[in-house]
């Protein structure tokens, strides 16, 4: 069986973390025989082919090399909202499209598109078609008319849409009227056999970029109440974005300078280093489509504290044991947290509900499932 992966963001070189979960999948979908051939956006002028563990990835222009900045940098969505946004998509639609159907001629069975824009909607009509809404998709449906409209007609069209969470589902179906069943719902892989399960001592965690919809301030204001009632509890923000600045004058603001670290973006070797050490996660996240980092802080043993209000961190974070859930204000989280890390067992529990979740992210699972998605699409 011939795959091929259309997506706008996929890894550009060792280590990258644009779609790093697509390298993991396709390699994964390798190893089980199937053929893997990836269509991709040039990032800055720099297309063409190269085989990476097993897989060919053809990286197409579609604007000159300073007009190249749609994908692999997060800003798609925000591209989308200012003038000229849907131009670039149209001309990065055009690329994407030319080089689907050049791989169909060359004999292709279907198609796997990683996000329905703009991979969905270059998808060549003559080939069968798998869908997975990853998240930032799925919430340009619940505000954009438009794109709701341009949706429709791509996800109707799918012989099989899959979503990460049932969050993501729900607002699929919401949005378009195209079902999610629950047996096309379904994380991206995560290879975690180097990882090594947390000894604690390290304080908390935060693993996000740094926007408004993660509430990173309130994960701040939790630190300064708990740091008010005697408990200084020492927190690390690892991620950047344009809140940055905010946090860190918010830290000053609260008198709390030595207890918070930002440490910036960092590589995921990393990542699993300060997870190793980690007592327990912040993720006050608001509305999330999935929450990965809080699945990855559970696979190191970490516990999570997260926000009723979550979205799709209800699919992931416990409400007892390896977890809590609480309501949304520095009070509900800092008695969350004391509770949490008041229980011997805490440790322990999360080890359980992190083995369960590594064994449903190995990417040889993963595969299994997207095979069995493929063969549905075929009618095999």
């Amino acid at each position: 069986m011939r795959v091929v992966f259309l997506t706008h963001n996929y890894p550009r070189w060792p280590g990258d973390l644009s779609g790093s979960f697509l390298a993991t999948l396709a390699t994964a979908l390798v190893a089980r025989g199937l053929e893997v051939r990836v269509v991709a956006p040039s990032d800055a002028g720099q297309g063409g082919e190269e085989e990476v563990d097993g897989v060919r990835v053809r990286r197409v222009r579609y604007a000159s090399a300073r007009g190249e900045s749609l994908a692999y940098r997060g800003t798609m969505a925000s591209a989308l909202r200012a003038p000229g946004g849907w131009r670039a998509l149209a001309s990065l639609w055009r690329a994407l499209r030319r080089a689907a159907r050049e791989e169909v001629a060359a004999g292709a069975d279907l198609v796997h598109a990683h996000w329905w824009v703009p991979a969905g909607l270059a998808a060549p009509a003559e080939v069968p078609l798998v869908v997975t809404i990853h998240g930032t998709d799925a919430a340009l449906l619940r505000r954009s008319r438009l794109a709701r409209r341009l949706a429709r007609p791509v996800l109707h069209r799918a012989r099989v849409v899959t979503a990460v969470s049932r969050e993501l589902a729900g607002w699929v179906q919401t949005s378009t009227g195209r079902p999610i069943t629950a047996d096309h719902v379904h994380p991206m892989p995560v290879d975690t056999r180097a990882w090594p399960w947390t000894t604690g001592g390290g304080g908390a965690i935060v693993v996000a970029r740094l926007t408004r919809q993660k509430r990173i301030s309130l994960a701040l204001e939790t630190t300064a109440f708990l740091a008010s009632c005697g408990h200084g509890l020492p927190l690390t923000v690892l991620g950047d974005g344009p809140e940055r600045a905010a946090l860190e004058h918010q830290t000053a603001r609260l008198g709390i300078e030595s207890f918070v670290r930002f440490a910036g973006a960092v590589p995921p070797g990393q990542v699993i280093s300060h997870l190793a050490t980690a007592d327990v996660m912040f993720f006050p996240a608001q509305g999330e489509g999935f929450g990965l980092a809080a699945a990855e802080a559970l696979m190191a043993g970490v516990p999570v504290v997260a926000c009723w209000d979550g979205g799709g961190l209800l699919d992931v974070v416990p409400e007892s044991g390896a977890g809590r859930l609480t309501l949304p204000s520095p009070e509900a989280l800092s008695d969350a947290t004391l509770d949490l890390l008041q229980d011997p067992d805490r440790l322990a529990a999360a080890r359980l509900v992190g083995e369960s979740w590594r064994a449903r992210l190995s990417p040889a699972h993963v595969a299994e499932l997207c095979e069995g998605w493929y063969r549905e699409a075929l009618g095999a």
